[in-house]
Parts: structure tokens; C-alpha cells; sequence
């Protein structure tokens, strides 16, 4: 461990609990910069954990070699306990299909209705799915979990922000996800719809008993989602603990992220 981490909680069921993903000493540098520096974090089923970092902290960076779609320079990537970074393509794409990802801008195709989008992805995972699927029961059940059936045959222009965000995250829980990466979910919303957009993911979580990374510059969105925190400062896991306890931290660095 770090000298620099600062461990402010240590759950005692922490080590009975399953952990879904795990990062160990991961670096990434680009040139001079470097980005991740032996950076670790663990993920336990069911659980809610945010990651916060001011921009250009290395979030990005860490969600793309997460998911594969970038290589870290040295570390250990395990997801669902099969190490990422020595599975082949196509074991990869069947892993991603377990992972849901929430991009910050919802990222809709505008060219498809509302339900094309959802039935994209059925598409590209067929072996997870049989040809025998009911996709039109998906579709239904994924825009019932966000409250949005009536838009099944709208396109994404005719939907505002919020909506679209929603319609976005019921086609991230149409393959059925046991971990689902958020990128921002609440920016660029409305306070109203930034709450709206919480209690929906609080209930996702609670129906399905996802296990969820957050990654959000949202201190109230952090405060109300989160069972456990981690702030990714100078590419490292630089503290870690409850919103309470970070929040009440003397630390000058961890205070920054907590001043109103």
C-alpha cells in the first residue's frame, strides 16, 4: 500500500464480500505524463462506489483500460475474477457483455427510434441471447425500468436531456449487466432531473443488485449514491472511505473536493 492512500474506513465484511472488479497497481503514462501510478481499487458486489478526480485526474484513463478499449503500461485488470488483460478478443467481447456503461452523454444513435437503440445491442451479443428471444419483451421491460415506454418509437431529438439520459441507461440494462460503469450521470442536468436520474439508479441498483462504478464531480450525487468513495488524486487512490467520513477529513486535499 501507498504511503500516500489514506484508508479512513475498513469494513470487517469487506473481506467476506465478493469482489466483481479489481484494479492492482495499475499504471499508465503517456510520454512524461503519467496518468495512473500504481493505482488500486476493488469493487464488491452489490455495492455503489464513486470515484471522484478533478479533470484530467486519470478517470478516463482508468475506465478505458477497464473496459479494454485502451492497454495500461503494468498492473492487473480482474473482472468477475478472469484477468482481462490475457483474454483474446473474443472473450473480451463476451466479458463486456456483463459490464454496462453509461456514457456521459448518453451517446444515442440519432438515426434510430428509440427502440432500435435498445435493440442494438441484442444484435451484437447474440451468443448471449438466442435467436428465440423475445426482444420486443426486452425493449418493454428495459423502458418500464426507466418510465419511458411511451417513447419506444420516438427518436432522440424528440426527447430532452433527462430523457434521453434514461432511454440511455435502459439500453445499458437490456443485456442485463452485473456491473454498470457511470461516466457522469448527472451532467449538464437540471437539479430536478439530476435527482430523478439518482433515484433511478438507486433503484436499479436495488431491483437487480448491480454492482456500480460512479464517476461523477457531483458532491450531491456522491453524498446520496455512494456506500463507499474513492478520490483519484495525482493518478493515485489517494483517499477512500464513506461520504462521512471524507467529508469530515482535515486533510487540505481531500477538504477541496467537499467546500461548497
Amino acid at each position: 500500500m501507498k504511503e500516500q492512500q489514506t484508508i479512513l474506513t475498513k469494513d470487517k465484511n469487506q473481506e467476506m464480500r465478493e469482489v466483481v472488479l479489481q484494479l492492482h497497481d495499475l499504471n499508465k503514462s503517456f510520454d512524461d505524463n503519467h496518468v495512473l501510478k500504481h493505482f488500486n481499487m476493488k469493487l464488491y458486489k452489490g455495492e455503489n462506489l464513486v470515484i471522484m478526480g478533478k479533470s484530467g485526474s486519470g478517470k478516463s484513463v482508468m475506465i478505458k483500460c477497464l473496459v479494454g478499449l485502451m492497454e495500461a503500461d503494468s498492473g492487473k485488470i480482474s473482472v468477475m475474477h478472469k484477468d482481462i488483460t490475457s483474454l483474446n478478443q473474443e472473450s473480451l467481447d463476451v466479458l463486456r457483455a456483463d459490464i454496462g456503461f453509461l456514457f456521459q452523454g448518453s451517446a444515442l444513435y440519432d438515426s434510430m427510434t428509440v427502440r432500435e437503440n435498445l435493440e442494438f445491442p441484442l444484435r451484437r451479443h447474440t451468443k448471449r441471447f438466442e435467436k428465440s428471444v423475445d426482444r420486443e419483451k426486452l425493449v418493454i421491460e428495459a423502458l418500464g425500468n426507466v418510465g419511458l415506454y411511451h417513447t419506444v418509437d420516438l427518436m432522440p431529438a424528440e426527447l430532452s436531456g433527462g430523457m434521453q439520459r434514461r432511454i440511455a441507461l435502459a439500453r445499458t440494462l437490456i443485456l442485463q449487466p452485473r456491473i454498470i460503469l457511470y461516466d457522469e450521470p448527472t451532467s449538464g442536468l437540471d437539479p430536478i432531473t439530476a435527482k430523478e436520474i439518482i433515484i433511478l439508479m438507486q433503484d436499479i441498483q436495488k431491483k437487480y443488485n448491480t454492482s456500480s462504478l460512479i464517476i461523477t464531480h457531483d458532491v450531491d450525487c456522491a453524498r446520496v449514491i455512494s456506500d463507499r468513495m474513492i478520490l483519484l488524486i495525482d493518478g493515485t487512490n489517494y483517499a477512500e472511505g464513506t461520504f462521512e467520513e471524507l467529508s469530515a477529513s482535515i486533510d487540505p486535499k481531500v477538504r477541496a473536493f467537499f467546500k461548497q
